[in-house]
């Protein structure tokens, strides 16, 4: 295996850096590429570590350019790119929720490419002084925000995610290590190639946008290792989610399962709630910010569920109703109607599919929120200031909503650019995990002799 030599060791590098040489993109300056000779994932972790140091000290510039080599990589070589993808869907039922998620398109390709462009347009994270005192021995004391490293990421049949999070990784400074699925494998081994030859022909280590081999054997170690890999991330089921957890080392950023509700309160507009109601459900129901629950104060709900009947129908969805709306369902013949199940609640369905349930009031879709959701994102559909007021406060999720579709919580609707996922958890990001949240802090103190 070969080396790269470290930033610390000699003008060379600082020179390249500071001088801007290394100009982004088609610089063939000599900095020495990392290729590993063996498929030991070791040997890849340890080259990821170490180019994270070269990609840790470009300057915002040519951060910014790197990201739009990126994007242009990826519009240049969409037949490729659409190849190697139709590769993967070949091998999976067009039936499966997840053959959604796992679709490409030159339309989504272009999509993912004006995303990774926003990425450079973004201001940048690192470097930002967040504190500067002088205590009263002279010691001069600042807090400023430097890249994580090197981010990992393990996520299942969402090709997407590998350009996004490469894109928000090297703009932040970031070495990034990717475990993709199975489902995606040659599209990601694509991808993964494009844009290492876009870090090659900037003069810069391809190691910095590692995959990891297709092979379940390299997750553990990969979970493990606490010398290589500063922090990460889960993106995809709830059981993916909770296993990295169960079993990772390397601390753990949390993307959620969406388990989404949306109520429909006593004093909501109705004409405002079925466009809402039907976009969060039908836009794109494989996505984790897609409605799953259904809540409808009881006072509305013989009103408002029958109108339910056109437009779900339309798009085919089944509904498994509790006992109140399915006679409300039933009475207006809707198609594709079921009796609950207990664990049609709390279930994220990704498909076509929700459960209903009527409620007293507002007390008791608040008691049902808590005891079921995922805390990604929920929603209110009321004309009641306070109501309204009282739910957006009480109800914990990463994102909640007054009368609009839950579909909004994303990275880039956000104005956040792309996203590595939506945490809901309450440790470091939560909600659209974004470039502001991939640095942490460094405490830099400058003194002039002083000793305690």
């Amino acid at each position: 295996m070969q080396n790269i030599r470290s930033p610390c060791c000699g003008p060379d590098f600082k020179h390249l850096i500071h001088s801007g040489l290394a100009n982004i993109p088609g610089s063939k300056t000599a900095i020495l590429p990392i290729m590993s000779s063996t498929s030991d994932i070791t040997d890849l972790l340890l080259n990821a570590k170490q180019a994270s140091r070269y990609i840790n000290q470009l300057a915002n510039s040519q951060r910014i350019a790197l990201t739009n080599s990126l994007a242009t990589a990826i519009e240049q070589h969409i037949p490729k790119i659409l190849a190697a993808n139709a590769t993967d869907l070949a091998r999976m039922d067009p039936a499966n929720p997840m053959y959604d998620r796992l679709l490409l398109n030159e339309s989504r390709l272009l999509a993912i490419a004006a995303a990774t462009r926003e990425v450079a347009t973004l201001p940048d994270p690192v470097g930002k002084l967040q504190l500067s005192i002088t205590k009263p021995n002279g010691l001069r004391i600042s807090k400023i925000t430097v890249p994580l490293g090197v981010v990992g990421a393990i996520y299942e049949a969402r090709p997407n995610v590998t350009i996004d999070i490469v894109a928000l990784c090297l703009r932040s400074g970031n070495a990034v290590v990717l475990k993709g699925g199975s489902d995606a494998a040659a599209t990601n081994a694509c991808t993964v190639a494009i844009m290492q030859q876009v870090l090659e022909n900037a003069g810069l280590p391809k190691a910095a946008i590692t995959l990891l081999p297709n092979e379940r054997g390299v997750v553990q170690p990969f979970l493990n290792a606490t010398k290589y890999i500063d922090v990460i991330v889960p993106r995809g089921s709830q059981g993916l989610i909770n296993f990295v957890r169960s079993h990772a080392s390397v601390p753990v950023i949390e993307t959620g399962a969406g388990v989404c509700h949306t109520y429909v309160h006593a004093q909501a507009n109705l004409a405002k709630a079925l466009p809402i109601v039907v976009n969060a459900k039908t836009q794109r129901p494989s996505v984790c910010n897609a409605l799953d629950t259904i809540l409808v104060d009881e006072t509305v709900a013989g009103i408002f569920l029958p109108q339910l009947k056109e437009p779900f129908a339309q798009f085919g969805v089944g509904i498994y109703a509790d006992e109140k709306s399915y006679a409300f369902l039933q009475a207006a013949a809707y198609p594709n109607l079921h009796h609950t199940q207990p664990e049609d609640f709390g279930r994220e369905f990704l498909s076509q599919n929700c459960s209903v349930k009527v409620v007293r009031d507002l007390d008791e879709a608040l008691d049902h929120i808590a005891e079921y959701s995922s805390k990604h994102s929920e929603a209110i559909i009321t004309e009641d200031a306070a109501v309204a007021e009282r739910f957006l406060q009480e109800v914990d999720a990463a994102a909640v909503y007054h009368n609009a579709s839950t579909r909004f919580t994303d990275g880039g609707e956000f104005g956040l650019g792309a996203e590595l996922g939506i945490s809901t958890q309450k440790l470091h990001a939560r909600g659209p995990f974004a470039l502001e949240k991939l640095v942490c802090e460094k405490w830099i103190v400058r003194g002039s002799g002083q000793v305690r």
